[in-house]
């Protein structure tokens, strides 16, 4: 059985940082390509980017590009997404999203509000 569990959403101030985790049970975050999306009030899900498995390496949408970044930890089996510059366009539930033996998975999303 995949689970996948965020953390680590919250309220902070335009500028500030965030780290948001999603800790991976039944597979392993090494050898998946682990996503990241987002949903703000009353739009769409989006992409916000992905870290690749195996090392390949990660790719990003264009209104997070620099500012964000996806790692993972092998023992911990938990990606991360860290997120700097925060702006109030950023507020949004963010989800870890993993396909895994022809199967997609969501976890149960975390809250950011980015607000002055």
């Amino acid at each position: 059985q995949v689970q996948l569990v965020e953390s680590g959403g919250g309220l902070v101030q335009p500028g500030d940082s965030l780290r948001l985790s999603c800790a991976a049970s039944g597979i392993m975050v090494g050898t998946s390509h682990m996503n990241w999306f987002r949903q703000a009030p009353g739009k769409e899900r989006d992409f916000v980017g992905r870290i690749l498995n195996g090392g390949a390496g990660t790719d990003y949408a264009d209104s997070v590009k620099g500012r964000f970044t996806i790692s993972r930890d092998y023992a911990k089996n938990t990606a991360y997404l860290q997120m700097n510059s925060l702006q109030p366009e950023d507020t949004a539930i963010y989800y870890c999203n993993v396909f895994f033996r022809g199967k997609e998975y969501w976890g149960q999303g975390t809250q950011v509000t980015v607000s002055s």
